[in-house]
Parts: structure tokens; C-alpha cells; sequence
């Protein structure tokens, strides 16, 4: 599973990506560490990076979920991750995003980018009905990426995510297979 344009290069996680991944997730620790759910003891070794791919081929290949890592393509630097998960079939057609920036790297417009990739295999490729992302109030950079994304605002969840040993609250937003690039509802 590839998605790419000139400048990115998604791709599902592989065991050679353990030095950049590592590398990348230990000098942002306490960058991200605010906004994700507690590391574990282990987080950063070789074995759980293992057993984090093997889950995420699992996850994939029961089309429970889409890890992907973000390369520039140039020079193969990864400098993120985008999670496709939670997808539910039926009814719901409906899946969450989660996606994490390498300290170095945010602010730079990444994450935006990798989300001009996801959203359209989202809805064209899963043929999905519904995205969901949630984050905590506090992480203003979240909240703009997802309403620059076409993302809106649904409404306030309380005690939603166990983040960093506590729970927060979160806002909740959405983007509809029916919404143009700004978020607003279609003709069709």
C-alpha cells in the first residue's frame, strides 16, 4: 500500500525503518508525549517496533486499519505517521485518523500534505463514508490541520482518550465523502 505525489511518499511501516523511526520518535519524546497515550517502558526497542509492524500488516490485512509513515520523497526522511484505523463497515462506512509529526519536522506543512493523500484514498480507495479525528482543545496545531483539511468541528467529549496517564476531553471533528475541499456539504 503506496500513496505518493511529487514531493511524499506513504507507505506502510518496515522492519528497516527501525533506525529513522527511532531515531525521529526519541529526540520528539517530549514533544509528543503530551498528545499521546502513555509510552510504554519499552516503547522505543527494536522488539516493539517488530511487534508494532506485524500488528499494523495484521490490521491491514483484515482491513482493520492503514498505518502509513511519511517519507520526503527525495531522501527518504521519514518525518511522520498517519493511522487510518478504526475502519467500520455496514452501516457506519467510517474510519479515524491519528498522525504524529517528528519535532523537527512540524510545522512545516507535512501533515497537511499526507492528509491531501489520505482523505482521497479514504473515501475513493476504502470507499468510506465518514472520517473522524478527535484531539485535545489545547493542541491549537491539530485543530487548525484538521480545519484546514475541510475537517468540522462536531462537538466536545468528555473524558474521551487516556492521553499521557490521564483522560482528556476532546473535540471531535469529521469530514464527510460529500464535503468540498473547505469542509461544506455538496450538491449530491
Amino acid at each position: 500500500m503506496e500513496l505518493e505525489n511529487d514531493r511524499y511518499f506513504l507507505r506502510l511501516p518496515r522492519y528497516q525503518d527501525f533506525n529513522q523511526w527511532h531515531r525521529l520518535r526519541a529526540e520528539s519524546r517530549k514533544f509528543l508525549e503530551p498528545w499521546e497515550p502513555t509510552w510504554r517502558r519499552d516503547e522505543l526497542t527494536e522488539g516493539a517496533y517488530r511487534a508494532r509492524v506485524v500488528r499494523g500488516k495484521q490490521e491491514y490485512a483484515s482491513g482493520q486499519a492503514v498505518p502509513l509513515f511519511i517519507f520526503l520523497k527525495g531522501d527518504m526522511t521519514l518525518v511522520g505517521g498517519v493511522t487510518i484505523g478504526y475502519i467500520r463497515r455496514g452501516a457506519a462506512q467510517s474510519c479515524m485518523i491519528g498522525y504524529w509529526m517528528g519535532e523537527r519536522h512540524a510545522g512545516q506543512g507535512h501533515m497537511f500534505a499526507a492528509l491531501q493523500l489520505v482523505i482521497p484514498y479514504i473515501f475513493a480507495g476504502l470507499e468510506l463514508h465518514r472520517i473522524e479525528a478527535a484531539c485535545i482543545p489545547d493542541n491549537a496545531r491539530s485543530i487548525r490541520l484538521l480545519e484546514k483539511a475541510g475537517f468540522q468541528q462536531e462537538g466536545y467529549l468528555r473524558g474521551y482518550l487516556k492521553i499521557n496517564g490521564q483522560w482528556h476531553d476532546h473535540v471531535m471533528f469529521s469530514r464527510l465523502a460529500t464535503d468540498t475541499d473547505k469542509g461544506r456539504k455538496t450538491d449530491s
